[in-house]
């Protein structure tokens, strides 16, 4: 029979296991942050209703969204299905079904794979990671709350290793208010939707779609650029804008939004190195309608937006009448994991063994005190592996070293008669004769430090 050569398709990344485990516990990671501030994890369904899906997408949305083919599925046999594009559209649904049985506000968080079938390229996936935070409210929501995400993305990046960076915040109130101002509310989608690709096309390309594809005047697309163009620390910015103020009502309720978020700021434990208001975010998306974030690596400008989002008046509008504001963010998962491995980001030091010990009993006679010792470190949280196979005692070693184990653990008949253990550091090559309790204690302490390492070096 003719063999089929294996490959995986385009867009799609798999990993070999010590990278995986890098992954693995950069998502750990996230978890372990935003549990620290009441989130609760949630999954949702891979696989969901095309009209649940793209009730607040349709055109690009559609022409991405990966179809699903029922033909012999007994149950929704009329239902066109697809592959979930986002994690914000099956939030949505999941609160609208869920209203009476939550809490408001609701906060969750989701890491989860997404799908979009657009043209894979270096460092974009048609399968990718997403990792979600969202806080929902129940006709309100308070404007702190948009306060706290950018602490909670500081404190991610922060708790991965990654100190280069800074959190952008802007308010799409300014932005329509200004434009309002210019007498250009009708375009002002278009006109923010330009602006977003200043930092990839430049002021020049962006004034040419202004005043040729948008028909603005010169006048227009030059006012526009000067006042995207303010810059300084926050407090600069924001006298800045105090001169705009006055002129338009929903300006001015954007601005006020903005200056209580960078108030908040560092009462939320963001040092103002790590933040700036920038009047170029805006976001594409047209749901956002208050503050909007966008994280970048200081070193790494290249790499674009590693962590966006905003603020949405109601999350829920397709799905029920009830009215669910809301404030999230998103981290492109595996994209910034590819990022950081290009850039040679990712600390080779990090351990990726998929054991502390590999327990190596010396004849098939010491199998059960193997069994015994290996069910001892494990019990005190030791990821232990026990080696079964019958093979030469260097291919026992060469196991280990290839996964990057640190410790074997030797079981011969002296050790097993005597209620012992030859522990030996394989990265050291020190060996000593001990109890299994102070094997246990060895191998902690050996780790304790190095578990320690940031997945990103610093």
């Amino acid at each position: 029979m003719a063999k089929l050569k294996p490959r995986t398709l385009s867009g799609f990344m798999e990993l070999l296991p010590a990278p995986q485990q890098q992954m693995e516990r950069m998502m750990e990671t996230l978890r372990r942050t935003y549990s620290l501030y009441g989130f609760t994890p949630l999954d949702t369904p891979i696989i969901d209703a095309s009209e649940v899906l793209l009730a607040k997408g349709g055109g690009e949305t559609e022409k991405q969204i990966y179809s699903v083919s029922n033909y012999n599925m007994k149950s929704d046999r009329d239902a066109s299905l697809a592959l979930r594009f986002d994690l914000t559209v099956p939030l949505a649904k999941y609160v609208a079904m869920n209203y009476g049985q939550l809490s408001f506000p609701f906060r969750r968080y989701q890491i989860g794979k997404v799908y979009r079938g657009e043209r894979a390229q270096r460092g974009r996936f048609r399968e990718f990671y997403q990792a979600d935070i969202d806080i929902i409210g129940d006709g309100q929501l308070d404007i702190v709350n948009e306060a706290e995400i950018p602490a909670i993305i500081y404190q991610t990046f922060i708790a991965l290793g990654l100190n280069r960076f800074q959190i952008r915040v802007n308010n799409r109130k300014i932005l329509n208010g200004f434009y309002a101002m210019l007498g250009l509310t009708d375009q002002s989608g278009e006109i923010m939707r330009t602006v977003d690709k200043l930092d990839k096309i430049g002021p020049q390309a962006v004034r040419e779609i202004l005043t040729d594809d948008l028909g603005l005047s010169p006048e227009s697309a030059d006012e526009i650029l000067s006042f995207i163009a303010i810059k300084g620390d926050s407090d600069q910015v924001i006298d800045a804008l105090e001169g705009y103020a006055g002129r338009d009502p929903l300006f001015d309720q954007g601005l006020e939004e903005l200056k209580t978020v960078v108030r908040y700021l560092s009462a939320f434990g963001v040092p103002q190195s790590h933040f700036a208001v920038d009047l170029t975010i805006a976001r594409g998306l047209d749901y956002y309608t208050g503050t909007v974030y966008e994280t970048t690596m200081l070193d790494h400008p290249e790499v674009g937006s590693i962590c966006s989002g905003g603020r949405y008046d109601n999350l829920a509008e397709y799905y029920t009448d009830k009215k669910l504001p809301g404030v999230g963010i998103s981290i492109g998962l595996t994209r910034l994991f590819y990022v950081l491995n290009e850039q040679k980001l990712l600390n080779p030091n990090v351990p990726t063994a998929p054991a502390d010990v590999l327990v190596i009993p010396m004849s098939p006679a010491q199998q059960g005190y193997a069994i015994s010792v290996a069910t001892g470190l494990r019990a005190k949280g030791i990821r232990t592996q026990i080696y079964t196979e019958q093979k030469k005692f260097k291919a026992k070693i060469a196991y280990a070293a290839k996964l990057g184990i640190p410790f074997a653990l030797f079981l011969g008949e002296d050790e097993e008669s005597n209620g012992v253990v030859s522990l030996k550091d394989l990265n050291k090559g020190e060996q000593v004769t001990v109890s299994p309790e102070e094997a246990a204690g060895i191998v902690e302490n050996a780790l304790e430090e190095k578990n320690r390492l940031s997945i990103i070096i610093p």
